[in-house]
This record gives structure tokens, C-alpha cells and sequence, in this order.
């Protein structure tokens, strides 16, 4: 195994995590460009924190999102930002963003208690939208008559979101503010608060 010193080390996950536009997990660190340098854990979670607090206060900030490392621009910036996306973002209509919202904090759950929750039928394309986009996928299916598909979001959820773990999701107060807990919530580059006022 290769020796790398802590700057060496610093510049290549900087550089790594700049190139790529997803989290990466330590994990996923250590197995690709950590793989040949000896890097122990401690080590490599103390430069990553390093990192955090270097980037703090710039343009550009290094959060930890979906269990993994990311480069993100500041929340407060993204408005003047958006003029730069020539495309328009997608706008997602109420029920789309209520069904996103039953599954991602009742999960797993099927069709059927999704409209229990909506007291309307869920379109099949919603759930066709909800999968192409990567946010909500079938984990299993559940063990009553028929065996309905079980519905659960993703680690692409949590990434648009800017959320590490479902945990992070912002309480709920009462069941008809499922919609609008998105609004609340800062997206990079779309924002679902455009969508919400649809």
C-alpha cells in the first residue's frame, strides 16, 4: 500500500467529490481512489471534516447528504442561481407531491394505503413518475391476498432533498400538511416550491 500524506489526501477527495455530481460514502472512497493508499478510517473521516469546515463559509459547501459526501452550493444562493439552468424545472402537481410524501414517511407502503392516507386513487402514472425520477422504488410486496408492491424512497430522495437519513425529515404537525412539508424544504436546482403553487 501506498503512503499519501494529509494534503495529498485532502486534494484527492476534494478532487474526487468535485468531479463527481453525487454522495459518495466513505465506503465507496475507500474502495475506489483510496484503494491503493493506506488510509485508515479516523483518518480519512478527519480530512473529510476538514474539508466541511473549510468550505463552511464559501459559495460552494461540502454537506453530507444520502450517507454520502457531496459538493453543493449554498441554500442562500440558489435563487440568484437559477437563472443560469436554461431549463425549465419540472413542476410536479399536488398529488404527486402528497403521494411522495405518504410514502416517504410512512414506508414501506402500498398503493392501497396511499390512497387510504389521499382519500383519492393514485394514478399509475404518478407512480411511474415518482420511479423514472429515482426517488421512490418497490422494496418487496406485501403478504396479503394479491401481494401489492411496497413502495419506499430512495438514496436519490435523500440527495434532491439534502437529506442524510429519513430521519431528517422535518415532523409532521397533521396529515394535510404532507403536501407542504416539501415547500419548506431547499432544493438545488429545482425547488418543489414552484411546484406546490402550481
Amino acid at each position: 500500500m501506498s503512503q499519501i500524506n494529509d494534503l495529498q489526501l485532502k486534494q484527492l477527495l476534494e478532487a474526487t467529490l468535485f468531479v463527481l455530481a453525487k454522495p459518495v460514502s466513505v465506503k465507496a472512497l475507500r474502495e475506489t481512489v483510496l484503494a491503493d493508499f493506506s488510509v485508515s478510517l479516523p483518518r480519512l473521516k478527519t480530512v473529510l471534516e476538514e474539508l466541511v469546515l473549510e468550505y463552511q463559509e464559501r459559495g460552494v459547501q461540502l454537506v453530507n447528504v444520502a450517507g454520502g459526501y457531496r459538493f453543493q452550493t449554498r441554500d442562500s444562493l440558489s435563487e440568484i442561481l437559477q437563472t443560469l439552468w436554461q431549463e425549465q424545472a419540472p413542476k410536479y402537481s399536488r398529488a404527486t407531491l402528497e403521494t411522495l410524501a405518504v410514502i416517504a414517511y410512512q414506508q414501506p407502503v402500498t398503493r392501497g394505503e396511499i390512497e387510504a392516507v389521499r382519500g383519492v386513487a393514485v394514478s399509475s402514472q404518478i407512480i411511474k413518475n415518482l420511479t423514472d425520477r429515482g426517488w421512490v422504488r418497490v422494496v418487496g410486496h406485501k403478504e396479503v391476498p394479491g401481494r401489492p408492491a411496497l413502495f419506499a424512497t430512495t438514496a436519490e430522495f435523500l440527495a434532491y432533498f439534502g437529506l442524510d437519513k429519513l430521519a431528517d425529515l422535518p415532523p409532521l404537525t397533521d396529515a394535510e400538511s404532507l403536501a407542504a412539508v416539501f415547500s419548506g424544504m431547499k432544493t438545488m436546482p429545482e425547488t418543489i416550491e414552484e411546484s406546490i403553487n402550481e
